[in-house]
């Protein structure tokens, strides 16, 4: 089942293909044939050419952008998200694992020797430059 973006997404790049097919065969097939001496003068040739190339770039970039979309799986509902972030919360808080429920004797040996000592005080100063 195609969800509603990858339809908007392949209407993009169909719509893209479409007029740019027929943009092309209206410049050079019936353009050509619809002039009475069958010739493009040379001031027609210049402007025709880089607007014909602009134009299709942009119906190339949109075409992307529309098969990106068509291609693209659709991400999932926030509900979903959610839920499962709930659930994976849950868990997590009922059931501790065995090495986080009991210390280590270096933990409990580091934690009394850092209770026992003092801190010391610093001599440091800041210089004011």
């Amino acid at each position: 089942m195609v969800s509603k973006d990858q339809g908007i997404g392949g209407l993009i790049c169909l719509v893209c293909v479409v007029v740019g097919v027929f943009y092309t065969l209206g410049l050079f097939y019936w353009g050509y044939w619809l002039l009475k001496p069958r010739t493009w003068s040379l001031a027609f040739t210049l402007v025709a050419l880089p607007v014909f190339v602009a134009f299709i770039a942009i119906l190339a970039i949109g075409a992307w952008i529309g098969w990106t979309m068509a291609t693209t799986p659709p991400p999932k509902p926030i509900e979903d998200i959610t839920s499962e972030m709930e659930t994976e919360k849950t868990k997590a808080e009922e059931k501790p694992t065995s090495e986080e429920a009991k210390p280590t004797t270096d933990e409990t040996q580091t934690s009394q020797e850092d209770s026992s000592e003092q801190p010391a005080k610093s001599t440091r100063t800041r210089s004011k430059s």
